[in-house]
């Protein structure tokens, strides 16, 4: 409950904080604050300590799998900004009002982390799109960021469209918007309720980039300014899961064997559709956008399994994969060249960014010793755990094999290629945030149990 009011008290801040100073280094370390206010504030609050609290009515329920989901938000925030905070000057002049929109954004990431109504899930869901449909047009004078903006807003207003539908449809069949009241007694899908849970199904799965409703996702990560690009595929990605997995435990549960095979479906098109689109890309940013899309289907186990490890392997993944994303991101918006190309001799130009870049790549890879594997093997053996569905898992190893391809061009062009010396603009403090970030994704490979063992499952 702290990080929804202090991040959208900040949001205001922010705002203020650009009326108040003209200065980009003011208004970067007030966005830095905010960012360690709102980790410290989860912290708290995961370790029993409440700055502030208020009567929900029962709206809202913070536990332990929301808190911990909420400070690896906040600490991916907080690299982000580090890593990309003065590339966000280089797309407008409204820094301050960056900063506010993403402030607002993580209002609604931690509204649909611990929502226990289809009332706030909505809510949630619009307080974190609406910020986003403007920073994906904020490079005003760019055809394609208008474009990307304009298509991003008219598929996210029709997929919205969806979700009230699906949510009255629920209310008609329940006669309640709270989760406990929809989730009580669920043996059997009535007509109603069956298709109520479809529209929210197809509507989250737009928000998730899940295939068949991922075609804007290319558009939209490439036309939209890069560095807002990185916050929208890590962040925002994982909150939309996390909105995701707490609706169908809450209110459908019971009736798991039902929607499973659906889910599973859809998981299997995702793999399917973004790890060999991504094959024939020659942008690493759009190549990136379609890896996005194949990351989404190994998240889309957490649904199809919606066990313990399930979760836990959801976390993981979080962690994992904003941190690779945000990292890669924060070096290809400074390059002038987005192709394959661009990175042809890196390895001996820029040997710093270039180790990173490497450890980055192989952790989405899913190569042991990376958070990425671990990832990776907890959501496929919680799939396993179930029982049924070995061939989605059969499928997800063999993706994974696939996805190592397009990944291991970045490394092959940076090491194996020669190429003239690129210039990219870093400094020291760019630099140690990035080898740090490599480090801990390392760490995480190696002992996951420091981040698993922090969560204590509410099964």
């Amino acid at each position: 409950m702290n990080s929804i009011v202090l991040s959208g008290i900040w949001g205001v801040i922010m705002m203020f904080t650009g009326l108040l100073s003209k200065q980009p280094v003011t208004t970067r370390a007030m966005a830095l604050l905010g960012s360690l206010g709102l980790l410290v504030v989860n912290i708290l609050e995961l370790s029993g300590y409440t700055i502030f609290s208020f009567d929900a009515r029962g709206m809202i329920t913070p536990d332990n799998f929301s808190l911990l989901f909420n400070c690896i938000a906040s600490a991916g925030t907080l690299v982000y900004f580090l890593l990309s905070g003065r590339d966000m000057e280089k797309v407008g002049k409204d820094v301050s009002e960056y900063y506010a929109l993403l402030f607002f954004v993580l209002c609604g990431v931690s509204i649909v982390s611990t929502y226990s109504t289809l009332l706030l899930l909505f809510l949630g869901i619009e307080i974190l799109s609406i910020p986003l449909y403007i920073l994906t047009g904020s490079d005003r004078l760019n055809l394609k960021s208008n474009e990307a903006a304009l298509k991003y807003f008219l598929m996210g207003a029709f997929s919205t469209g969806l979700m009230l539908m699906g949510i009255a449809l629920i209310y008609g069949a329940k006669g309640s918007f709270s989760m406990d009241v929809i989730g009580a007694n669920n043996t059997t899908l009535t007509p109603m309720m069956s298709a109520g849970l479809l529209l929210l199904l197809f509507s989250l799965a737009f928000k998730v980039s899940a295939a068949p409703f991922h075609f804007w996702t290319p558009d939209v990560y490439d036309g939209a300014p890069g560095v807002f690009t990185s916050f929208m595929a890590t962040i925002v990605k994982a909150a939309a899961f996390i909105a995701f997995i707490r609706l169908f435990k809450g209110c459908f549960l019971e009736m798991q064997a039902q929607w499973q095979l659906i889910v599973a479906i859809i998981t299997a098109a995702t793999l399917l559709i973004g790890n060999i689109t991504a094959v024939f890309q020659q942008s690493v940013k759009r190549m990136l956008a379609y890896s996005s899309i194949a990351q989404a289907g190994f998240m889309m186990f957490a649904i199809v399994a919606l066990n313990p490890m399930a979760l836990e392997g959801l976390l993981l993944y979080t962690a994992a994969y904003s941190l690779a994303t945000i990292g890669i991101f924060a070096v290809l918006i400074r390059m002038k060249d987005y192709t394959f190309e661009g990175f042809n001799g890196m390895g001996k130009h820029h040997p710093v960014l270039a180790a990173s870049i490497t450890v980055f790549t192989l952790s989405l890879a899913g190569i042991p010793a990376t958070a990425g594997f671990m990832a990776k093997f907890y959501m496929l053996f919680s799939a396993v755990s179930t029982g049924k569905l070995l061939w989605l898992v059969i499928l997800g190893v063999v993706c994974a094999a696939i996805s190592a391809y397009y990944y291991f061009r970045v490394i092959q062009a940076m090491y194996f290629k020669d190429g003239p010396k690129q210039e990219i603009e870093t400094n020291w403090r760019f630099r140690t945030v990035l080898v740090a970030s490599a480090v801990f994704i390392v760490f995480l490979g190696l002992f996951p149990g420091w981040l698993i063992d922090k969560l204590y499952l509410f099964f």
